[in-house]
Parts: structure tokens; sequence; C-alpha cells
């Protein structure tokens, strides 16, 4: 008995209802999770977040403040530590953090007109080769010179290596809401920090004697055309606060002030860090200081500063490592693999499946098509 040759338009009817079927059972996609703030989930707050038991903070005028305790990385209270605003000149910090591992302190730079042109608060370089990059180091974090840091991203190799190299140290800290513009915090569009990425960058910054040097120096001499003069830091607690250490001040008329200090007392270090504030902040800091030394032990941290991510090989050291072999694999893996396509994998694959079924019912119907008229 010969069977009727199916008309080709049927049988693609039935493979695109069948592709259609398949195509739908994957088409509702995956919610994407909501990522959990660095530090803690208590951390994602836009107001003031503090431990149980004890006291608040004084009150600050400031819009965004981290306290957090140094050796344990316990952030003991917080107010919008997330908020992302203008760092001013606290992005010196990160400028410094970056560069100082990179540069010969000894080396002696020449700075471009550029450098030396540089707007805001300078220290005075000229583009004559007098100075250090020990000089300028100590010019960029004692009298936040716009110019140093200018003539330390040029020394690095370019402006746009440097900042290259600053996102990418920034990255590597967990300070995700730093994006660099500038290396002098010059307020640029784009550019952001927060109060826990500042505390994040002081406590990398603390752990390198060259940086914690810089900071804590209250007056040095620097070179000159004919002589030197003395530069002073622009840190007044270092002056009026017991065990402070230094780290760094700004301001610009967009970001208002913002600060970055730390002290230790009794062996124990408390950093605190502000932003956006609309005035005078030395003595709110140093309350704000005061309440972290009388908290640290003694409380639930409502978060913490993480650590820093591990330093990748450079590509001529991973392609030194051993190669391993990879197992067989087996039926749980494959499923695993399967469980991971995506609705877009999933559909490609039904029209490849669905093609190849077109085909072979296409074929079937010529081949039974011919047979019949040969018989006949």
């Amino acid at each position: 008995m010969l069977m009727k040759p199916v008309p080709v338009s049927a049988l693609l009817t039935a493979l695109l209802a069948t592709v259609a079927l398949t195509g739908t059972a994957h088409a509702t996609p995956t919610p994407t999770p909501t990522p959990k703030p660095v530090g803690g989930d208590l951390l994602s707050s836009r107001g003031l977040v503090r431990p149980a038991g004890i006291k608040a903070p004084p009150k600050s005028k400031a819009t965004s403040y981290v306290i957090a305790d140094l050796e344990t990385g316990d952030v003991l209270a917080a107010k919008d530590p997330h908020g992302h605003y203008l760092p001013a000149s606290t992005l010196k910090t990160l400028t410094a953090l970056t560069l100082i591992p990179k540069l010969d302190k000894n080396l002696k730079v020449k700075p471009s007109r550029n450098a030396v042109d540089q707007e805001g608060t300078a220290v005075g370089l000229t583009t004559k080769p007098l100075y250090k990059v020990d000089d300028l180091f100590k010019a960029l974090l004692m009298s936040s010179g716009n110019d140093a840091a200018m003539a330390l991203a040029e020394t690095n190799g370019s402006l746009s290596k440097t900042m290259r190299d600053m996102n990418a140290e920034a990255k590597r800290l967990q300070a995700n809401d730093t994006v660099a513009k500038t290396p002098s915090g010059l307020d640029k569009p784009g550019q952001s920090s927060s109060a826990y990425d500042l505390a994040l960058i002081a406590r990398a910054g603390l752990g390198n004697p060259d940086f914690r040097r810089y900071i804590s120096t209250k007056v040095a001499k620097f070179p000159a055309p004919k002589n030197y003069y003395e530069i002073s830091n622009h840190n007044k607690l270092l002056w009026r606060y017991q065990g402070m250490i230094g780290v760094k001040n700004g301001w610009t008329s967009k970001a208002q002030a913002s600060f970055v200090g730390a002290a230790t007392r009794g062996g124990h270090t408390i950093i605190v860090t502000i932003m956006r504030h609309e005035g005078y902040f030395w003595e709110e800091v140093a309350s704000l200081l005061d309440w972290g030394f009388a908290a640290r032990g003694k409380v639930t941290p409502v978060g913490r500063l993480v650590d820093p991510l591990p330093v990748e090989l450079p590509a001529q050291q991973a392609s030194a490592a051993p190669v391993v072999t990879a197992p067989p694999v087996t039926a749980p893996l494959l499923d695993s693999a399967a469980s991971k396509q995506t609705d877009t994998s999933r559909t490609v694959g039904s029209i490849v499946i669905g093609g190849g079924l077109l085909f072979g019912l296409t074929w079937l119907g010529y081949g039974i098509r011919r047979r019949r008229n040969s018989r006949r």
C-alpha cells in the first residue's frame, strides 16, 4: 500500500509549532538578583546605621560618614556609607596608594608645563628638574598639590595610564563606588567615591610605611630654584588631636568638604571618613573619633571593611603555571551544564533540531513520490 506524500507546507507548519512549543517552555527570564552592598547588608542604608546598647555617635553635618576599626575592619557606625559623592582631594589617597609602589622615590622629575599650570591648590612647582618623587608625594599628601598630582601621574607614563592604574587599584580594594577621572580629585563628570571606599583606601594606605610617613609629617623642606622652602600639612588635627596619624582633607565648591582621618590610642587605630560636609568639620571629626575609641570592642559591628582581592599574576607568570588535565565529563557534570543553558541557546538548539527534522521529512516525502512514479 502506497502512502500519499505529505505536503511540504503541512510539514513546515507542524515543525514551526514544535519549535514554538519548545521555545515557550523556556521563555520566562530568570530574575537578576540584587547585588549585596560591600561590607554587609546594613550598609545599604542611606541613613544612620548604629549599634544597639550604646549612645549614638555625635551629630555631624556631613551627608555621609564611616567610623571603623583599622585592625579588625569592623564598621562601628555609618551614615549613607555607600552614597556616591565627589571626593575632592581625598582622592589623592588613591593616587598615592597606586603610585608609591610603582615609582622610585629617589627618581628626579622635571615637571611638564601642564603639571605646573594645574588649577586649584598647588605647591608651586617649576619646570626645572629639582624634585625627587619623594618630594612630590610630600607635596601631594601634605600640601594637597594638584601640580604634584599631575607630575606624579605623568612620571608613571602618562595621565591615561595612571587613571587606568588608579581605577584598577580601586577595584582590587573592592572600592566599587570609586571612579577616578583625575589624579588630584579636581571635579570632573563621572568621578565619585564613598565614605566606605575612602575608609578602604585609607586602611590599605596605612599599611604602607611610606604612605604613613607622608600623611603624618607636619612640616618638611621643599626644593626651590635657589634654595628650599617649608611646606606644612593641611590636616589641622595633627596638631590638635591626641594620637592623630593623619591622612587627607579635601574641598571643592561642588564636593564641599571631605576628610579621611586616623588616630591611634592604646594600641588601637580608628578611621573616620566624612563626605559632603557644609562647613568647619574638625571638631566634629574629633568627636566621631572619640566615639569610635569608646565603642570599639564593646558593640556589635554594623558592617566590615572588606579585604582586598588577590593580586592577579602577570600574563607571563600565569602562562608558566602548571597545566591541570580536566577530569572526564560525567553525567552529573553534563546535567549541570544543561541546567546552565540560556533561553537563547535552547531556542537555537530547537531550531537546529527542527531544521534537521524538516530536512528528513522532506527527503522522505521526496523518496515516496519517486517510488510511486517509478511503479506507474
